[in-house]
């Protein structure tokens, strides 16, 4: 199979753009129409996933990380630059999640590989670390730079903090909420905050606070089958991905999966089953299908330049500016309803991971229009 994209025309079959505008009237909903809408789909392969995506505007490259390797294509021709896997270099062929810190170097997490450094005109363009390099662990979900130059790595394990310079790692377990971290984000005052799958915890450099659903974080969800030892599932083994049980949703609100500090310093989260959650001060904020929110389940949060929230659910993409909402759900067998990861590029494009798939969304306009 052709590890690059093999670009489809849109259709609405694939992707239909929902606006979902509380309180207005039906006529309104007619004349207006959603601000934005699917314009490309780039097909991957049926059984491959796109698991994380990074932007690098210095060379105006997407990075795609899959369960087959990781692709770098072009953002003004949308065509392949490269495709790396193990044989390239890269640690293991699937891909949870990549950084690209200050100096150019791509970082890749992967699924029981440990991590992988690359830079094509570095003196060694490949580098790989494993535990016994001092990383927390083989499995790795995340990466955030840090202002005093230091990257943090979230593991199944512990956070590693790398000091770029020396390489030399240090890494927090008993600190953590809980050991298994997916979520990692930096705010302004350089405090890292950890999404966890027992809540979120936050390390200012000397303390660490934590918060779980008993603080209000992720809502209660009456639909979904509680994940714990005592439901009958037994114990979820630390490789099961899976979300179902017979065809029911499980839930855990303080499993949170992805994180963000917004701009106006406010913690995003999302939780398996609990929806989206925002901390305002001391009091979490949670959102779900109830309030517009395309699913529960809810892989990845970013916010976007003109402030407006973007969630990656398990029923499709959740569009949020603080007031109205707009989705994007999955109706195929072409590509999978999971949207496992979300990234924005310098043109204000929104760009998606599902099985099968990289989904472009972006501003409607008359030529779009026409195309669809």
């Amino acid at each position: 199979m052709n590890p690059a994209f093999i670009k489809k025309p849109v259709i609405l079959s694939l992707l239909v753009a929902v606006g979902l505008l509380a309180g207005c009237d039906p006529l309104s909903l007619a004349v207006k129409k959603p601000e934005f809408a699917v314009l490309d789909v780039f097909e991957t392969g049926p059984s491959v996933y796109v698991r994380s995506l990074a932007v690098e505007e210095e060379t105006n490259s997407l990075w795609v990380g899959t369960s087959i390797g990781v692709n770098e294509i072009d953002l003004g021709t949308f065509e392949p630059k490269n495709f790396f896997n193990r044989d390239s270099g890269l640690a293991n062929e699937y891909v949870f999640g990549i950084g690209i810190d200050p100096d150019g170097y791509k970082w890749f997490g992967t699924n029981a590989g440990g991590m992988s450094r690359y830079k094509a005109d570095a003196e060694q363009p490949w580098r790989t670390f494993f535990p016994m390099h001092g990383l927390a662990d083989y499995w790795i979900y995340s990466f955030a730079n840090h202002p005093d130059g230091s990257l943090w790595v979230g593991t199944w394990a512990g956070a590693t903090r790398v000091d770029r310079d020396t390489l030399e790692m240090t890494t927090y377990v008993k600190e953590l909420v809980n050991e298994w971290v997916y979520g990692l984000d930096v705010d302004r005052d350089g405090r890292v905050w950890f999404g966890t799958e027992g809540g979120v915890s936050m390390f200012d450099g000397e303390h660490w606070v934590d918060w779980n659903h008993d603080d209000g974080l992720g809502a209660d969800n009456a639909n979904a089958l509680p994940f714990s030892v005592n439901t009958g599932l037994g114990t979820r083994s630390r490789h099961d991905l899976g979300i179902l049980n017979a065809g029911q949703e499980t839930y855990n609100p303080n499993y949170v999966f992805s994180l963000v500090v917004a701009e106006d310093d406010t913690i995003w989260t999302g939780t398996w089953g609990g929806g989206a959650s925002q901390l305002i001060g001391d009091t979490w904020h949670n959102y779900t299908t109830d309030d517009g929110l395309s699913g529960n389940l809810v892989y990845v949060v970013i916010q976007a330049d003109d402030g407006a929230m973007w969630f990656g659910t398990n029923h499709g993409i959740s569009r949020f500016d603080g007031d109205k909402w707009q989705n994007f759900r999955a109706n195929t067998d072409k590509t999978g309803s999971d949207v496992y990861t979300l990234v924005q590029a310098p043109n204000g494009d929104i760009w998606a991971g599902v099985r099968g798939a990289v989904i472009r969304i972006g501003q409607k306009s008359s030529d779009t229009a026409g195309r669809q």
